[in-house]
């Protein structure tokens, strides 16, 4: 099975938690997010390129939560029993086509809850990476509208005049990451 493959699978599944981020079972991905999220386990990846800027993409339009809006390189969901490190190199792979050079924990507690237009909650544990890539993007159009590589700085002014073109975990995120400091 390729990765696109398992990525499209009906029955993916995330890890629910409890308050204090326990793993206590599974759901449906699609069954996860609706008007009462349960709290489950997620992360987020920015991917700096080898002159230090940062990619951001705006999500594709057909998203079921925040269609259209900029957001950090990519997120996702580990599977069950799959350590988070993999799901990462995996989303990566899948979203923009693109093979990690490094990867490190930048926010390993980072934690939030959000409902977007549609009612639609996101209840997530979600360590934040940051990664280096030299491959060139072929991101997935059912994922990434648009794409822009930009200085941590210049997105960390813009996030904090314009936070509602952002996605909300990343408007979090850069507020609470060492990267986006001047």
């Amino acid at each position: 099975m390729t990765i696109e493959q398992m990525d499209r699978t009906t029955d993916d599944h995330v890890v629910l938690l409890d308050a204090e981020g326990n793993p206590i079972g599974t759901a449906p991905k699609s069954a996860a997010h609706g008007p009462d999220t349960a709290l489950h386990l997620a992360f987020s990846c920015h991917v700096l390129n080898p002159i230090g800027e940062v990619l951001v993409t705006r999500r594709a339009l057909a998203k079921a939560t925040w269609p259209g809006v900029w957001t950090n390189s990519f997120c996702g969901h580990p599977k069950p029993a799959e350590p988070v490190v993999a799901a990462v190199r995996r989303r990566a792979e899948f979203e923009l086509g693109i093979g990690l050079d490094s990867l490190e924990l930048g926010l390993p507690l980072f934690r939030y809850r959000a409902t977007d237009a549609s009612g639609t909650v996101e209840n997530e544990v979600c360590p934040v990476y940051i990664a280096t890539t030299t491959a060139d993007l072929e991101p997935n159009p059912s994922e990434v509208a648009e794409w822009a590589w930009v200085q941590p700085a210049a997105l960390a002014r813009a996030v904090h005049d314009t936070p509602f073109a952002f996605s909300p975990w990343l408007a979090l995120q850069v507020r609470e990451m060492e990267l986006y400091r001047d």
